[in-house]
């Protein structure tokens, strides 16, 4: 997709500070990160979003989750990690490239409040 600013960077149209790349996803760091460690992990193949995935997408889906706690790992985060995947616009999904964000470090806050 020509407009899609993941696809860009996948493609090496915009620049980004990478974590991790291969034949079929990239890591790279967050521009806006929401802890110290935040970088997103995204398919080379664009998938708007996980409700556009299939059966055929099962080896990148397993293959991306798999990958996320060894990339964590390397950046530090040995004490666990938050993955997120905003869903659909009703999920929070603001890049409709499918991604997963990889949170950690500091104090991160409960997703959930609890009373």
């Amino acid at each position: 997709m020509s407009e899609c600013i993941f696809c860009k960077i996948a493609g090496g149209e915009i620049p980004c500070r990478k974590v991790y790349e291969d034949d079929d996803v990239l890591a790279f760091h967050d521009i806006n990160p929401v802890a110290p460690v935040h970088f997103m992990l995204v398919p080379k193949l664009h998938l708007p979003s996980l409700m556009d995935a299939g059966r055929q997408h099962e080896a990148l889906l397993g293959k991306m989750l798999l990958l996320a706690p060894r990339l964590a790992a390397e950046q530090g985060l040995d004490n666990g990690f938050r993955t997120v995947i905003n869903t659909g616009k009703g999920g929070g999904q603001e890049v409709f490239h499918l991604h997963i964000h990889i949170i950690g470090g500091g104090n991160i806050p409960p997703m959930v409040r609890r009373s």
